[in-house]
C-alpha cells in the first residue's frame, strides 16, 4: 500500500517538475482527458486522496474550489498541505486496517459499505488514471510524458549483494 502511495507521490512531483516548463495558458487549457485541463487535473488528484483519507477516518472534507489554486505554486502549496494529513495516515497503514468497514451515506439515503483497503487502492487507482489523461496532453504539447514505470524508481529497496556474500 505504502508503496504505490510513495509512487503516486514522487510521479506527481515529477508531473509538477514537468510542468514547469509548459506555458500558464497551456497548463489551464481546456482539454479532452482529465478534469478540464493540466492544472485543474493535478488538483483534482491532491484534493480526491486527502477527501478519501479525511472521509474513511470520519475525519472533515470539504471539496476546495479550484479557482483558488489556479497555479503551479498553488497546487504544490496545497498538495503539501494535505500531504501533512495523509502521509502519516498511509505511513501508519497496516494490515488491520484492510477490512475495516467504511460507510459511504450516498445523496438518495443508501448506505454503501467497502473496506477500508478497496477505498486506499481506489484513491491510488484514481491517481495512476488521470496521470495517464495527463501523459495524452503532455503528447498533444509535443511533449514526452513523465514516465509511468514502477520499475527504477527505487521503491523497494533491495540487499546489497556486496554485503551478503
Amino acid at each position: 500500500m505504502q508503496t504505490f502511495f510513495r509512487y503516486n507521490w514522487m510521479v506527481r512531483e515529477q508531473w509538477y517538475r514537468w510542468c514547469e516548463e509548459v506555458p500558464q495558458e497551456e497548463l489551464l487549457k481546456k482539454r479532452v482527458g482529465g478534469v478540464g485541463g493540466i492544472l485543474k487535473t493535478l488538483f483534482h488528484i491532491v484534493d480526491v486522496e486527502w477527501s478519501w483519507i479525511q472521509t474513511i477516518q470520519g475525519k472533515p472534507d470539504f471539496q476546495e474550489d479550484f479557482s483558488r489554486y489556479a497555479t503551479l505554486d498553488k497546487v504544490r502549496e496545497l498538495d503539501a498541505r494535505f500531504r501533512l494529513d495523509v502521509e502519516p495516515f498511509v505511513l501508519a497503514w497496516h494490515e488491520g486496517l484492510e477490512r475495516k468497514a467504511y460507510e459511504d451515506h450516498l445523496p438518495d439515503g443508501r448506505i454503501v459499505i467497502d473496506a477500508w483497503g478497496e477505498v486506499m487502492r481506489h484513491t491510488i487507482a484514481h491517481q495512476i488514471h488521470h496521470i495517464g489523461q495527463l501523459s495524452v496532453s503532455s503528447r498533444e504539447l509535443g511533449k514526452p510524458p513523465v514516465s509511468a514505470n514502477v520499475i527504477g524508481k527505487g521503491l523497494i529497496g533491495i540487499e546489497d549483494r556486496a554485503n551478503s556474500l
